[in-house]
């Protein structure tokens, strides 16, 4: 493992686990310390009997990287993990160096169970088949209560709202087949943050971390050790 970079943390989606960030974790293990875990309540962690809110997994993620001993670090997130990761720069900016959104949640045109679920179902259409056992076995691993009370969590946060409060650089990278995140809201999401970039990863649907992890982890690494300027650069693609 690399010593004397910036660690980089993963940090999963609802109801899943750290399993489907593996492919992405391997590429960036290349280069930087990393660290994938799950979250209380989900996959190989504790189940609480307590319901934990957003604020819990992101004081619980603080409190995680400070005992490993980091001082910052690189954290990435999929899907509501950008949700944790926007609330954890919230609460412990000293933390966070840079942060990547990999197909933040919620689009805020879709903020209903109906509207989530329609958008859920198509995109299961368009992720690797390999995917569906992982999903299937953190889900049932996690219970339906929490998963629905989590649900409940990243539906009720106003993450838009919180965007311009978040300091650190940030990358928003996004599939141009992801229904959950469209093009639109990945673009006001990067244009909400006060140094914001945007990036497209063609032909990658939401979890781009399990299907295209080599152009992850080569656009993470192009963020991390390129010394950005302080005006935003807002769009750009995978060849």
């Amino acid at each position: 493992m690399p010593r004397g970079t910036l660690p980089v943390v993963l940090v999963h989606g609802i109801g899943v686990s750290s399993s489907y960030l593996i492919p992405t974790a391997e590429q960036l293990a290349r280069w930087y310390p990393v660290l994938a875990p799950d979250l209380p309540g989900f996959g190989e962690s504790d189940k609480p009997d307590e319901l934990l809110s957003l604020h819990d997994l992101a004081d619980i993620l603080w409190m995680f990287v400070k005992r490993m001993d980091f001082e910052r670090a690189a954290f990435i997130g999929n899907s509501f993990g950008c949700q944790i990761i926007t609330d954890l720069v919230m609460r412990h900016a000293e933390l966070v160096e840079r942060a990547v959104f990999l197909a933040p949640t919620i689009d805020p045109t879709a903020r209903t169970w109906k509207q989530q679920i329609g958008r859920l179902l198509l995109d299961a259409v368009r992720e690797p088949l390999s995917l569906f056992p992982l999903v299937i076995h953190d889900y049932s691993r996690c219970g339906f209560r929490r998963l629905r009370a989590t649900f409940e969590e990243a539906l009720g946060d106003a993450v838009e709202s919180k965007l311009p409060n978040v300091a650190a650089p940030t990358l928003v990278v996004h599939g141009s087949r992801d229904p959950l995140v469209p093009s639109r809201w990945a673009r006001e999401a990067a244009d909400l943050l006060p140094c914001g970039w945007l990036f497209q990863i063609p032909g990658a649907a939401h979890a781009a971390n399990y299907s295209h992890p080599r152009e992850v982890a080569a656009i993470v690494r192009e963020f991390l050790e390129t010394p950005w300027a302080a005006t935003p650069h807002r769009s750009t693609s995978a060849a």
